[in-house]
């Protein structure tokens, strides 16, 4: 082990160009006490003195003055390297959040300009848009892509696009012969739809609209999976309403159609990112420029 460390050099330091106990304690933004202390522990570990005092007066013996200068240069020497190193930050990384409410592969183009950008991949987590909202205020994420509308408390929300709903359906069901459909249509089918606890702002939105249009079909518990809900579509056991990006899931018996009232219930996106956060300028430019 070392008998010289940084903080015994600038308690040394101090000491020995202010000849002065206290202005040492001072200038050092500590109390007398315990400088005092951490010169007599340098003293015993050196096993030499440094210091000739006494009630009045502070002078530095030939080893004090002998290690002054060199102290010096050490202290000189560290600041140096901590100022160097300033000009080659670490690489800037991301923790990102998505909702779990859009298929992923709409956020692929925001996500690999982000890893362009910070030079490294990403790895973003998945979850509902109020999880989301939670890890961004708790700190645990920098930023998260989430539906619209979503309670976001303090948090800025940056609008970006919005995603209209259509049906999802069995390919053999005789409804998949139509361009489009109408919540009217549906009015008897079974109807996969969320718990209100996983996206209570959403849920609330859309159950707006059903009421405008009286619309109240009897609905499913949507399994959480989106994999295991298409299948469940495609064996005919209900109809989902899902967000127009999940039309990418090609799914053998699955037919994705139009809903007339798709706009109504759309799920916007939007940019919620830390106060102060460095990258915030930065996400919310490549969120424009690929999600909106």
């Amino acid at each position: 082990m070392r008998k010289l460390d940084s903080h015994a050099l600038e308690v040394f330091v101090a000491v020995a160009t202010c000849l002065n106990f206290r202005q040492a304690a001072e200038q050092l933004h500590m109390t007398q006490p315990p400088l005092s202390r951490a010169i007599r522990q340098l003293e015993s570990r050196l096993a030499t003195q440094l210091f000739e005092r006494d009630t009045r007066h502070v002078t530095l013996t030939p080893a004090g003055r002998q290690l002054l200068p060199m102290a010096q240069r050490i202290l000189a020497m560290l600041d140096a390297a901590e100022l160097a190193m300033r000009d080659h930050p670490a690489p800037m990384r991301v923790r990102l959040g998505l909702t779990s409410s859009m298929e992923a592969d709409l956020f692929r183009p925001f996500t690999e300009a982000l890893a362009a950008a910070q030079g490294g991949p990403l790895d973003p987590v998945f979850a509902t848009s109020p999880q989301l909202v939670a890890g961004v205020r708790a700190g645990r994420l920098d930023a998260a892509v989430i539906a619209l509308p979503t309670a976001t408390r303090e948090l800025a929300v940056l609008t970006l696009g919005r995603q209209p709903m259509l049906a999802a359906l069995s390919s053999a069901h005789p409804l998949a012969r139509r361009r489009s459909v109408t919540l009217a249509d549906l009015a008897s089918e079974p109807v996969y739809w969320f718990e209100r606890a996983r996206q209570p702002a959403f849920f609330d939105h859309c159950h707006a609209v059903f009421k405008r249009h009286q619309f109240a079909p009897p609905f499913v518990r949507e399994p959480h999976d989106h994999h295991v809900l298409l299948s469940d579509v495609a064996a005919g056991k209900g109809i989902a309403l899902l967000p127009a990006s999940f039309a990418a899931l090609r799914r053998r018996g699955v037919a994705y159609r139009k809903l007339a009232e798709g706009e109504e219930l759309a799920a916007g996106l939007g940019l919620v990112t830390a106060p102060g956060h460095p990258a915030a300028d930065m996400l919310a430019d490549l969120a424009r420029r690929t999600l909106a």
